[in-house]
């Protein structure tokens, strides 16, 4: 390896990673050498080139990047980062500084550097007392009420587990055919006229028959944007649950284009049908387009999927990059052609959540329900949504309200 190769830089990309390959990417010793060869090749030069050829290397989805950019940035660190640290556990400054919401990848990348056994406590806790737990919030349900976005990569294997135990719903709904029945009160003419023919007309036996029922098509509508790529991909495992059970279901994608990943989700293993959905998808952790791929569903895609009093799940954050005319029009569409439409917003798990942005202005009167979906409780309520229970709370009435009262003071 030469010169490069007996610094302590080899052994850091080793190092690293390590701390990937534990914070969930799918890193190989082959791929630690080829870093440290691309590393070699351009030489101590920037920061940003580093980067870039470290990306190259290990990342092989676009999910992923934003877990070796916060992998990259606490790993690699500059040399001032002492200072910093003494800043800000000074008590004078500590008293004045402002909490900062966590990164969506910033628990996962610590827990890969820092293991648990390793970390010294900072202070002597107090002594253990023996507590009677029997009315406290067990792990199970602690892990319920995560958010997807600050699960560690051990907690989202345990999520997974989870969504594959929920009672999924099988709902039905009346169609225009029949089917036969022995019982009335439907009396089928033309199948008791074929019985009595067989007879000569002597004997006249009624035929009942009875409305038949079948599942509704469901179609799931995912935004694959870079705000909302942490819970798509998470969501991508409930839809892959929901597939198993019903044979009408459709999934598409979208950020700046429009991409149908049913097929690809039709794989048995959750893996690799997520696998194949990531290499069929090019804007992933993209921008956002909501009423152009809207526009495009309903004209390429609605007749076909939207038949036979289909259910629509749209989960996104409904922020809007164009202009909000043609994402009014188009959802005032998918919403007239659907039976419900059922409106997934992680955004709602937020209190004091206000429809502020115009892209949610102009979504809400045309859903009928307004959910939260970023932890396990919201996709077990969502499991129950589907089976026909509703609740006041999912009303987007109420965040209606909020929008004429706002406007009238």
């Amino acid at each position: 390896m030469g010169e490069a190769g007996e610094g302590r830089l080899a052994e850091n990309i080793v190092y690293f990673s390590r701390v990937l390959r534990r914070a969930g990417l799918k890193t190989s010793p082959q791929a630690t050498l080829d870093a440290v060869a691309a590393a070699e090749a351009i030489g101590i030069g920037s920061r940003e080139e580093f980067h870039a050829a470290l990306s190259s290397v290990f990342v092989k989805r676009r999910e992923d990047m934003a877990v070796f950019d916060e992998a990259f940035r606490l790993f690699f660190r500059k040399r001032d980062l002492i200072e910093k640290m003494i800043q800000m556990m000074s008590p004078k400054i500590s008293d004045q500084r402002e909490a900062e919401n966590p990164k969506p990848a910033s628990t996962r990348v610590n827990d890969a550097l820092v293991n648990e056994q390793a970390r010294a406590p900072k202070r002597e806790g107090p002594p253990q007392i023996e507590t009677d737990a029997r009315f406290t919030a067990s792990g199970s349900e602690v892990l319920r009420r995560t958010d997807f976005a600050q699960m560690t990569a051990a907690e989202l294997l345990l999520a997974r587990r989870e969504m594959a135990r929920l009672v999924l719903p099988l709902d039905t709904v009346k169609t225009r055919r029949f089917a036969a029945s022995r019982r009335p009160p439907l009396i089928d003419s033309r199948a008791s006229l074929r019985q009595a023919m067989r007879s000569g007309g002597d004997i006249l036996l009624p035929k009942f028959r009875h409305v038949r029922r079948r599942p509704p098509p469901l179609v799931v509508l995912a935004d694959i944007s870079g705000s909302m790529s942490q819970y798509s991909r998470i969501f991508l495992q409930f839809a892959h649950a929901l597939m198993e059970n019903r044979k009408r279901a459709h999934v598409f994608l979208f950020g700046t284009r429009l991409t149908n990943v049913t097929r690809a989700l039709r794989e048995r293993d959750p893996d690799e049908a997520l696998a194949a959905c990531t290499a069929s998808v090019r804007d992933w952790s993209g921008g956002t387009r909501i009423g152009a791929t809207l526009k495009e569903f309903n004209r390429l895609w609605g007749r076909r999927v939207l038949s036979g009093g289909a259910v629509v799940l749209l989960i996104t954050d409904g922020l809007e990059r164009d202009g909000v005319e043609e994402l009014e029009a188009e959802i005032d569409r998918l919403h007239r052609s659907c039976r419900r439409l059922i409106w997934l917003n992680p955004l709602l798990r937020f209190e004091g959540f206000e429809a502020r942005a115009r892209g949610v202005r102009a979504m809400l009167p045309h859903v009928d329900e307004f959910r939260q979906v970023h932890n396990l409780n919201s996709l077990a309520e969502l499991a129950g949504a589907l089976s026909g229970f509703t609740s006041r709370a999912a009303d987007p009435r109420r965040y209606l309200d909020r929008i004429v009262e706002r406007t009238a003071a």
